[in-house]
């Protein structure tokens, strides 16, 4: 017998049939382990990161750059679930989008199943909202969600320190979408410092049709000169005292210059932004996305309203708070 226990925003779904024993009292519900590993469904979130600041402080000898960002989860969101198969499938709700071998979701669930020496017989599906290659960790925070799912899943119980050194081996922003809320990264992005919750914002973003190569961005920035460097250190301290207007103060991205000066519409994205209520207007990442906080949701509405007549996605969404895993 074993003793359902978990938050009951899981979907279960029980088979009863002849043998399988289901009982409820008071502090839950007792299944057979035949139920759960054959009819359970989980879902988890993979919620999208923009980067507040992103400084480049120079190349290392492993050809990665180093770097000093501060990360910061927002609502906007994927949804992936979890269910029992044959075998390891992975499915998209976009048709384009690849979900075999070459996606990072497979990706974490064959890493999962080497760790737990255990074959990953499960059918992973996800539902975008995300925009695709847009600086916003899209395909990393969904090889997250899949790390927490399996952890989950098959009852592993490893902490999220464990599951962040697992999720570097997938890539620099897999760590910090483990958890997310707000964060220094530094190393290559893959060493996190938690830093406290900022009060709640609202954000709107607007993603042009380009698609940016993080490779390409980083090559491109070593050759700039007269960088002006964000203030992180500065913005730390800001996270740290609860000043949020210190936080946007000293929001910068190292690689928008790069990016914008080969792609000017994310200037004129930019531009829209600020003209029409945004306090703050910034690219995230290697882009193409841009970012503007706003004082509520209905400015952050009104803009995107007007960027969807430009032919953007765009989304409105808030800061969100680090993860309990």
């Amino acid at each position: 017998m074993l003793k359902y226990d978990w938050y009951f925003v899981y979907s279960i779904i029980f088979a009863f049939e002849p043998g399988n024993c289901l009982s409820l009292y008071s502090a839950g519900l007792t299944i057979t382990k035949q139920d759960k590993e054959n009819y359970m469904k989980l879902t988890e979130t993979g919620y999208a990161k923009i980067n507040l600041g992103l400084d480049v402080l120079g190349l290392r000898p492993d050809k990665y750059h180093e770097v000093a960002m501060v990360m910061q989860t927002i609502s906007l969101a994927d949804t992936v679930t979890f269910t029992d198969s044959p075998e390891l499938k992975v499915t998209t709700d976009l048709p384009g989008l690849e979900g075999g071998p070459s996606n990072l979701a497979y990706k974490a669930a064959v890493l999962m199943g080497e760790f737990a020496h255990r074959p990953p017989r499960v059918h992973i599906h996800i539902e975008k909202k995300v925009f695709l290659a847009a600086g916003l960790a899209g395909g990393s925070t969904d090889a997250a969600a899949v790390l927490r799912g399996l952890n989950r899943f098959w009852e592993l119980r490893l902490p999220a320190e464990k599951l962040e050194r697992l999720g570097a081996k997938l890539g620099s922003d897999v760590p910090f979408c483990v958890a997310g809320g707000t964060a220094l990264a530094t190393g290559r992005g893959e060493i996190l410092t938690p830093l406290p919750d900022l009060p709640n914002l609202n954000l709107v973003l607007a993603k042009p049709p380009l698609e940016i190569s993080t490779p390409w961005a980083y090559r491109e920035f070593d050759k700039q000169k007269n960088v002006i460097h964000p203030d992180i250190e500065g913005m730390v301290q800001a996270v740290r005292s609860a000043d949020v207007q210190g936080v946007l103060q000293r929001c910068g991205n190292v690689l928008e210059p790069v990016t914008a000066g080969a792609h000017p519409e994310i200037r004129e994205i930019r531009q829209q932004m600020l003209q029409n209520g945004a306090e703050l207007a910034m690219m995230s990442g290697s882009g193409p996305t841009v970012f503007g906080i706003v004082n509520d949701e209905e400015t952050g509405e009104k803009i995107a309203a007007v960027l969807q007549s430009l032919q953007l996605e765009t989304a409105v969404a808030e800061l969100v708070g680090r993860k309990n895993v």
